[in-house]
């Protein structure tokens, strides 16, 4: 029998107490649909082992537990090791073996990630020291209290800054997973994998992590739908009515219901929320004012620029310095 080949991508993936199940799951799931051909799930393109302090199973903060597969010894077997944090205020500490082992990684220069808050983790180790960190804006407060001298964006999926990689959590770990995967085997593996999982392409670490719910409170749950609807289409141009015409209910009445419910028009409503987001976006990101307006489905940089003078008495240039 001819030997199979070498994996060309080696990862560690060290799982803090009480860590985040879907930020391991789509991390390490990713790799295996990138591994093989088919759906055999063998270890040819890809590699991985499951690390942990000892060899007890991990409990997830959802309550299910993961065996590990290999022990914290040798860092120089991988070409990246991911670190997967959880809660932050977990019963159990991070053991310290795992700090010594992500600074024995560093030294090597093997890569370091940090999934979800696996960035708290590599930063309490001192790793994340003169590197940009992307946190999620729901862990942002928490992040700068702790390391106030931590550089921090909470506006993008993923960060990759040199050796170091650090993401928000949630589907931004299946991204990062591609990215890896494309940097070492190729992208043609790293779109077979997403496709697969039900994403069109990889993304690239700046797509627009998303903010806070913007969502007004609603008792309606035909009103909350077309909300939820309105929200995830805000880029569109169209009329709002084409965000929740799939309810199947007329626009009419969706006003209607809209009006009686939160007391504004669905049109009113997307206004509020464009201009709230491109307020945000102003203040957070570094985006071209051009991006930012059609990011936000205004018609061009001068009418997103008349809104913005109209709404809040100054120019996006000048919201953005203020911040």
């Amino acid at each position: 029998m001819a030997d199979e080949p070498q994996s060309r991508l080696r990862v560690g993936i060290i799982l803090a107490p009480h860590f985040t199940l879907t930020a391991f799951a789509g991390f390490v799931d990713a790799l295996r649909l990138a591994a093989d051909e088919g759906d055999r799930s063998r270890k040819v393109h890809c590699d991985w082992e499951i690390l942990a302090a000892t060899r007890d199973p991990v409990m997830s903060s959802c309550g299910a537990s993961v065996a590990p597969t290999g022990a914290l010894v040798d860092p120089t077997r991988f070409d990246c090791v991911a670190v997967v944090g959880g809660l932050l205020r977990a019963p159990d500490p991070v053991p310290d073996a795992i700090y010594r082992f992500l600074t024995a990684a560093a030294r090597q220069n093997i890569d370091l990630a940090g999934l979800c808050t696996g960035s708290f983790i590599l930063a309490r180790a001192g790793l994340l020291d003169g590197y940009l960190t992307c946190v999620s804006w729901f862990h942002r407060d928490e992040f700068t209290a702790e390391f106030p001298r931590c550089r921090v964006t909470s506006n993008q999926m993923f960060v990759v800054d040199r050796d170091r990689m650090t993401c928000a959590g949630g589907t931004s770990v299946v991204h990062l997973s591609a990215y890896l995967i494309e940097r070492a085997i190729g992208r043609p593996m790293a779109v077979k994998a997403l496709r697969i999982m039900l994403e069109d392409q990889p993304l690239p670490s700046r797509t627009l992590q998303p903010e806070e719910v913007l969502t007004r409170q609603s008792r309606d749950p035909l009103v909350h739908k077309a909300m939820l609807l309105i929200e995830q289409s805000l880029n569109s141009p169209g009329p709002v009515s084409q965000a929740y015409q799939q309810l199947g209910v007329s626009a009419r009445q969706i006003e209607r219901r809209f009006a009686r419910d939160v007391g504004i028009s669905p049109a009113r409503y997307r206004a509020r929320l464009r201009l709230r987001r491109a307020v945000w976006l102003l203040r957070n990101t570094d985006l071209r004012v051009t991006d930012i307006a059609l990011e936000c489905g205004f018609q061009d940089g001068a009418h997103f620029a008349q809104t913005i003078r109209a709404q809040m008495g100054m120019s996006p240039g000048q919201v953005r310095e203020g911040a």
